[in-house]
Parts: C-alpha cells; structure tokens; sequence
C-alpha cells in the first residue's frame, strides 16, 4: 500500500482538503494594472513597486496597461475581478471622479468605487502647470489675458475626459475665468508627448512626470497647484499666490477588488509597506522627483473617502464637458 503524502495526512487529521492546504497566497503570478498607458505617474509608480513586491512575495506582479477613456477601462476591468489578491490596481484620483462624471453625462458609471479596497497610498504630488519652452507665454497671466480674448484657443493635454489631469486644468481654468480646448489622451507619457510634439499648447502634470523636460528647457512651467512652492521649482508661484483657489495633488495608490479576506490583505499591506520602505524604491521615486506620502490601508481609506468627496464637488463645478 501507498504511505499518503504529508500534505494529505496532515490535510485529512485537519479535515480539509489537500488542495486547500496547499493553495498558500500567493501560489501564482499576480497582475497589477495600470488603467493609463506606459509612461505616467501610476505607471512610473506602479511598476518599480511591482518589482520590489514580487520579491517580497516570491511571486511575479506581472504589470499590464489597460488604457483608454481617462482610467475607466482599467479600472472597470479590475473592479471585476476576483478578490482574490491575484489582481491589484496601481490608480489616481481619478478613480473617484470616473464615476460621478459618468452620471452627470447621463451614463452608467462602468464601475462603482465600493468594488474596490485601498492597499495604501504611495505619493501625493501636486500639479505643474506647464507650456512649451519656445511658448510665447513667459508667465500664467500672459497665458490667462491671451485666453480671455480667444476663448476656447489654447489647447491643453489630460489622461481622458475628467481624467486626473483634466479634472486639475479645468479647475484651474474655472479659477481663471477662462474656457481652454480640451485634447484628451489615454496617459501621462502620451500626454506629456503631445505638448513636446506642439500638438497642444499647455498641460498640467506633477513635476516628477515632466522634471527631465522642465531641465531641459523643453517645458516652462507657469504655475504650481500647491498651497506652497515646490522645493525643486523654486521660481514659480503657485496658483494661490496668484490669487486663485485650484490646489490639485495627484496622488497614487495601491487597490484591491473589495472582499479580499483579512490575511490576503494583511500580506498585500505588509508586502507595500516594505516595498515602499525600501531604499531602492525611495531613490527611484526621488530620481523622479516624486515625493513618497505612504498612507497604510486605514489610513489610506479615510483619505481617498474624502479625496472622493472633494472630486465629486470638482467635478460638479466643471459641469458637463463635452
């Protein structure tokens, strides 16, 4: 006669089954996705903490990017999956204003932000306004007296309507008394090449997301949406000291399909916070000019809860954008 496996004595002393026993998370690769294309802040974000994580957890994070209309193909796909921990999402803002812009354009929101579970909060940057270092605008009033006399002419790059970089330029634009031209893209990276390239005129995007092209005089940026100056940028005002209430911080952070159990989360939570921690992570966050602001999930819930509340005001504000 066969002697039973250990696995399955010990599974049938327990009374459960082998398979059970055996299926330890993570036991397979995991998918984060990114729901912008390669090149912006959740991807430039998401894929070095991919790396640090799988170590972490002795399984691949195998990074895949589902862009496409601002985040919400991405993000309604992974809200779909099986909160099992084998799918996670690297998101922004625009995780909360998706779905509140999507009812005021009289749509069904594709996802709701109840299908997700915050992991933790990686950054918190604030917005850069910026134009094209040949630009005839030296200064944001320049920029803002041109665009009073030619409404609707000067155009301007985001992710996708009322994606997290419309959402910040429009709140500038409705600060300023000014209608600008909206050029949807479906990420940071084709975003930022659409102003390189002369095919819009202006964009708002972190400092971290544009730093090379700041240094290298390809960009002039105008603005900062902080409530203080940026310690890199240390010449240009923010829009408060210019008289106009449009602070904008674009932050990122790690989610989960809502329903994970308490011990896949506790991993994916621990297995963050030590990625994060790591010092290769900081010194890649800091080459990119990207300040790490880590939140843990509760903390985290709580913020993105009220970050939600404030989008939806946001976005109610702009009204609807054609």
């Amino acid at each position: 006669m066969k002697i039973p496996h250990l696995a399955a004595s010990l599974a049938i002393a327990l009374g459960v089954s082998a398979p059970a026993l055996a299926d330890v998370f993570p036991s397979r690769p995991i998918t984060m996705v990114i729901p912008f294309s390669p090149g912006g802040v959740s991807d430039t974000t998401g894929r070095p903490l991919a790396v640090l994580m799988s170590k972490i957890l002795g399984q691949p994070i195998v990074v895949e990017n589902r862009a496409g209309a601002g985040g919400a193909i991405g993000m309604a796909y992974a809200s779909k999956a099986e909160p099992n921990g084998y799918t996670i999402m690297m998101a922004l803002p625009s995780i909360s204003a998706i779905p509140v812009a999507d009812e005021l354009q009289g749509k069904q929101p594709s996802y709701s932000t109840s299908k997700f579970d915050g992991i933790a909060r990686v950054s918190a940057d604030p917005t850069v306004i910026s134009v094209r270092g040949d630009s005839k605008w030296k200064t944001l009033q320049e920029l803002i007296d041109d665009a009073k006399q030619n409404p609707e002419s000067i155009s301007f790059s985001s992710s996708g309507i009322y994606g997290t970089t419309h959402v910040a330029m429009e709140r500038f634009a409705h600060a300023a008394g000014i209608k600008l031209l909206h050029v949807p893209y479906g990420g940071g990276g084709e975003q930022v090449s659409a102003l390189l390239g002369g095919h819009v005129q202006a964009t708002s995007q972190t400092y971290g997301n544009t730093s090379q092209h700041i240094k290298s005089g390809a960009f002039r940026p105008l603005a900062v949406q902080s409530a203080e100056r940026l310690p890199a940028l240390p010449d240009v005002p923010t829009l408060k000291e210019l008289g106009m209430d449009a602070e904008y911080y674009l932050w990122a952070g790690l989610f989960a399909p809502a329903g994970l159990p308490e011990d896949i989360k506790g991993k994916l939570r621990d297995a963050a916070r030590q990625a994060i921690a790591d010092p290769s992570f900081e010194k890649t966050m800091s080459g990119m000019g990207t300040p790490i602001q880590y939140q843990d999930a509760d903390a985290f819930d709580k913020f993105w809860r009220t970050d939600e509340l404030q989008q939806a005001q946001v976005i109610k504000t702009i009204g609807k954008v054609n």
